[in-house]
């Protein structure tokens, strides 16, 4: 595969070392010797990868990178850095700034164009998203992923032999991130199948060949577009590179770094999710009819099509089902004291923490105006209500920023909980039931959970 790849150095010998190397793999080749024209022809050109080095006068290629990421019309375009720096903070100012990846000098030929390959593979299939979404914009559809480029609360599966290694790698992600451990390779595809945001997998594992486990996941639909961040052993170049080959979105170095594992977990989940939103953006018309456009939730239409499916079969002797129907409090005086675009804010970060704190099963939905609800299939009423307590704290704790961030509002909800009753239940049924709790919340001073058993 062939690319056209800017290549930034400030030293003359340098870029032309580097422009000889891949010209001979048929690579385009652009050159740049400072930052500032690295901005320019990269605006200009729109290459498919960039080699970006770190040591420059002037603007540094970190602060190149910053910028090259913050522009819309660049962010999307891979960038390695290239230093002589191999220190773990250098690594992990590149990562912050955005930068997807690190070769370090003397430069290794093999997993330079490994990585190269690897990269430019993903840009292809970002830039045809891109075309569609642009495409989308001729229309008037609007079409700015900006609001979801979330890179916590993601859903990460941690596949791992290595018990204490992946304990520390869960233990150090919960704090922003949903991890699952699994060590048996069979129930993992079988879990990579649900909506994961993150696959990281131990290439080193001796019970089972991790490079077997990445090419079945990348055979597999269900799994085939989810990022892999491939555990691995930085001696072990020839594992590395067929790692690479294979379809891995990164690398993470034995030990593990908890530091590193943050940065680079939380920038391949923020790459997924701007890859989903693009897709979404495929067949506008199908969202449209089942997603609320505000707050990216499902809508009224969804939920009543999928609760009526699921107390269906509790009624024939199927699992049973719980829904969470939520009021956020004293909204209308947020739209009265501080305007409806205040409002829209509001709903938009309620609906963040509330898509955060259900399980990667469940079904958050907005009904309509300040009115959510979560429909929680197999869930019991106690272990229902255990998570409509969890969105009530998150949401009280945290003020909500609104009007950009220059001012906050403590805000907080009321929450009805009801679980299927089997035979002879009905969704509208269910739903009054959850409702009634809502309305004895809010009588009781609000900010609480009530659950009703029948």
């Amino acid at each position: 595969m062939t690319a056209r790849v800017l290549v930034v150095d400030d030293v003359e010998a340098n870029v032309r070392l580097l422009e000889a190397k891949l010209t001979l793999e048929y690579y385009d080749v652009l050159t740049a010797y400072d930052g500032q024209s690295a901005l320019d022809i990269a605006g200009e050109e729109r290459p498919d990868i960039i080699l970006l080095d770190v040591m420059m006068p002037g603007m540094d290629g970190f602060e190149t990178c910053r910028r090259l990421k913050s522009d819309p019309v660049t962010r999307h375009i891979p960038v390695i850095l290239v230093t002589a720096l191999d220190g773990r903070e250098d690594k992990m100012r590149g990562l912050e700034s955005g930068a997807d990846d690190f070769v370090t000098k003397p430069i290794d030929d093999v997993i330079l164009f490994a990585r190269v390959k690897s990269l430019v593979r993903l840009k292809s299939v970002m830039d045809e998203l891109r075309e569609r979404e642009e495409s989308g914009r001729r229309f008037g559809v609007d079409t700015d992923g900006a609001g979801r480029l979330r890179g916590s609360g993601g859903r990460v599966l941690v596949v791992d032999d290595n018990a204490l290694q992946a304990g520390k790698m869960v233990e150090q992600l919960s704090g922003e991130h949903r991890p699952v451990h699994e060590a048996d390779p069979a129930a993992a595809l079988i879990a990579a199948r649900g909506p994961v945001d993150l696959m990281i997998v131990n290439i080193t594992s001796e019970s089972f060949d991790g490079l077997r486990f990445v090419a079945q996941a990348r055979s597999t639909e269900a799994s085939r577009r989810t990022p892999i961040l491939a555990v691995v052993d930085p001696h072990d170049r020839p594992r590395l590179v067929k790692a690479l080959e294979l379809g891995v979105n990164d690398i993470l170095p034995k030990p593990v770094d908890p530091d590193e594992l943050d940065a680079r977990a939380r920038s391949q989940i923020k790459r997924k999710r701007y890859a989903d939103f693009l897709k979404q953006k495929l067949d506008y018309s199908l969202e449209m009819a089942v997603t609320d456009a505000l707050t990216g939730l499902h809508n009224r239409r969804y939920m009543a099509g999928q609760l009526q499916a699921l107390v269906g079969r509790a009624g024939q002797g199927g699992d049973e089902v719980a829904v969470l129907v939520m009021d956020i409090d004293h909204f209308k005086a947020v739209n009265d004291g501080f305007g409806h675009d205040a409002g829209d804010e509001v709903l938009r970060e309620f609906a963040v923490r509330l898509a955060t704190n259900v399980r990667a099963i469940d079904l958050p939905c907005r009904l309509g105006g300040e009115e959510f609800v979560v429909v929680m299939p197999g869930a019991t009423l106690e272990a229902a209500t255990r998570v409509a307590d969890r969105i009530r704290r998150d949401v009280a704790q945290q003020p909500f920023p609104i009007m950009g961030g220059a001012e906050s509002l403590t805000i907080t909800v009321s929450v009805g909980v009801a679980a299927s009753l089997g035979t002879g239940d009905t969704p509208d049924a269910l739903l009054k039931r959850a409702d009634e709790g809502v309305y004895e919340a809010k009588a009781r001073g609000r900010n609480q959970v009530i659950a009703r058993a029948a």
